[in-house]
């Protein structure tokens, strides 16, 4: 399939009354993105962080709300899985901490396939919030996911301005790149903002930008949420002239929808007007890209 509907969300940050409303309030936004047509729905970096609400004890404790939290990633993951199956569509959840098996915590996003299967990948790239107030680390390796709608890489907010993680999907094969983000300030959104736009262009692929929206001051986290969702290609052969395919009302939550086809990628990679995916190497120091594993989600 190479013509299909991505929704890409502007996700608001509540709190939340139960586990239940939690589930309803997923449950909601899926069946709207699936209605709309939508066969991959992408929600933001750490917008799983709005579940620290449910524990009062904890929330406004940063270690705290990232280990209650972290302790209902699997229920998390269950609820998404369903949602993937049930609804026939790729889901990239939102990110959330979880604790890796060497004692650190991680930035994890979980992509989910109607096949049941599910990729993850791990933020490489960490914030200086995250190093150095959170303790959150860096992880990896990154990865690149066979699925239906074609290869999709995933770069975590901060990970798309870094070139050559982008650059090494590309080379992969990769035609989709999502970006979910969480940014505190217009500043840090147009930071990731320019870094998708950016991919998308030297790369030659589709990029997605999901972010949150709104405030939670009970949250240390995640209290302040700007952005606006958007569907990015290069600006060049078979995509519009500036290259932005749908663009949301910047800090309005709700689904930005856009049709896409990824047949245009490697049509503009071979016939655009230029060839920034083919002419990368000529650059002085191009370098060594890193590995990228590649994991089959059909």
């Amino acid at each position: 399939m190479t013509r299909f509907v991505i929704a890409a969300a502007q996700y608001p940050i509540e709190a939340l009354e139960s586990w239940d409303a939690y589930a309803a309030k997923i449950a909601r936004w899926v069946g709207e993105a699936a209605a709309g047509g939508a066969r991959l729905a992408v929600f933001p970096e750490y917008g799983s962080m709005e579940l620290a609400s449910l524990d009062p004890a904890t929330m406004s404790d940063l270690a705290g709300s990232m280990e209650f939290v972290g302790s209902l990633l699997p229920r998390v993951d269950a609820l998404h899985a369903a949602l993937a199956r049930d609804h026939g569509m790729h889901l990239l959840a939102a990110s959330a901490p979880a604790l890796r098996s060497d004692g650190a915590w991680v930035n994890r996003a979980r992509l989910f396939a109607p096949s049941g299967k599910v990729g993850v990948q791990e933020k490489l790239v960490m914030t200086r919030f995250e190093r150095e107030e959170w303790d959150v680390s860096a992880g990896g390796p990154l990865r690149l996911f066979e699925t239906e709608l074609g290869r999709i890489g995933v770069t975590i907010c901060y990970d798309s301005e870094f070139p050559l993680l982008g650059r090494a999907l590309a080379e992969g094969g990769c035609t989709l790149l999502l970006v979910p983000s969480c940014t505190d300030s217009l500043q840090g959104y147009w930071r990731v903002r320019i870094g998708a736009q950016a991919r998308a262009l030297e790369g030659q692929m589709i990029a997605v930008q999901a972010p949150t929206v709104g405030e939670a001051a009970w949250s240390p986290a995640v209290d302040e949420n700007h952005g606006a969702a958007a569907v990015y290609g290069p600006p060049d052969l078979g995509f519009p002239p500036d290259g932005v395919i749908a663009l949301g009302e910047l800090d309005q939550p709700g689904w930005v929808f856009a049709e896409v086809d990824t047949a245009a990628v490697a049509r503009v990679r071979g016939e655009g007007k230029v060839l920034n995916h083919a002419h990368w190497p000529e650059q002085p120091g191009a370098g060594v890209l890193p590995a990228v594993e590649l994991v089959d989600l059909r």
